[in-house]
């Protein structure tokens, strides 16, 4: 049966695409106006840059120090990632394979804690980290990142891994494969759609993530993008037309990473619903 085209599928498109040009209104404004004088985003917000002001990126890169603050970004989120993933996804596999009460336990406590708002815990977060020694320390944000991203993690992880069957597992066991050898090389190869996809979700979450570095990292040598973005808004004085410069800088390495990952990302949604 061939799909005929209709008055009503015209009109579905033509909604998309005025939905479309809702999303991309803010991102118009933020470029348009990264390239203006600032005396200009005051007074001619909605139009078009009438003279191209690249040096407002020049500025821009130089005032935040992109290089150092992108480096100490890209550290703190590969590195969370990494020990997220790790750790979520054993944690994950045992609470699936231990079939005790107990384990039902500690997966409902996971899940419950993706509900408690962050705002409610940061003040006790912060006296405790001091007390740890993991304030002003990339290593200590990365360990909270673990204890925060553990929760939504583990939950993504338990659904996949119910549905991989067990029979593999036996049959590795039954050829010499140890425990942890059954994990890392039968089953961890077969969470690859739903780790990609994790690792996407938390990249975009620690990487414009502000107020835990801001509690965290007070050292402006350890400062991120979105801490050195900030910067650019003093107490009397706003620089927008260096704010929306570094915005515009700050966002490119994550199209980048998302354009790059987009394959990942399209063969792992047609494998989880093949599965």
């Amino acid at each position: 049966m061939e799909n005929k085209y209709t008055g009503k599928t015209f009109i579905l498109e033509i909604l998309a695409i005025l939905l479309g040009l809702v999303f991309l209104v803010p991102f118009y404004y933020v470029v348009s106006n990264s390239l203006k004088p600032f005396a200009e985003i005051l007074t001619n917000t909605s139009a078009l840059p009438s003279v191209l002001q690249f040096q407002n990126y020049v500025n821009a890169f130089q005032q935040m120090n992109y290089v150092k603050v992108f480096t100490n970004s890209l550290i703190i989120t590969v590195a969370s990632n990494v020990i997220i993933v790790v750790f979520c996804s054993m944690a994950a596999y045992m609470l699936v394979r231990t079939k005790k009460k107990i384990s039902n336990v500690i997966f409902m406590i996971f899940v419950a804690a993706m509900v408690i708002p962050f705002q409610s815990i940061m003040i006790p977060l912060v006296k405790v980290a001091g007390n740890m020694g993991l304030l002003n320390s990339i290593w200590g944000l990365v360990f909270m990142y673990l204890g925060f991203g553990s929760g939504m993690t583990i939950f993504l992880y338990h659904g996949f891994i119910k549905g991989i069957p067990v029979e593999l597992e036996e049959a590795a066991i039954i050829d010499g494969c140890s425990p942890l050898g059954v994990f890392w090389r039968i089953v961890f190869p077969l969470l690859k759609p739903i780790t990609v996809t994790i690792v996407i979700l938390n990249s975009l979450w620690i990487w414009n993530d502000f107020l835990l570095p801001l509690l965290v990292l007070q050292d402006p040598e350890l400062r991120t993008i979105p801490l050195a973005t900030f910067f650019f808004f003093g107490q009397y004085t706003k620089q927008w037309d260096l704010a929306l410069a570094a915005l515009v800088i700050s966002i490119i390495p994550l199209l980048i990473f998302f354009f790059a990952m987009q394959k990942h990302i399209i063969k792992g949604i047609t494998s989880g619903s093949i599965k």
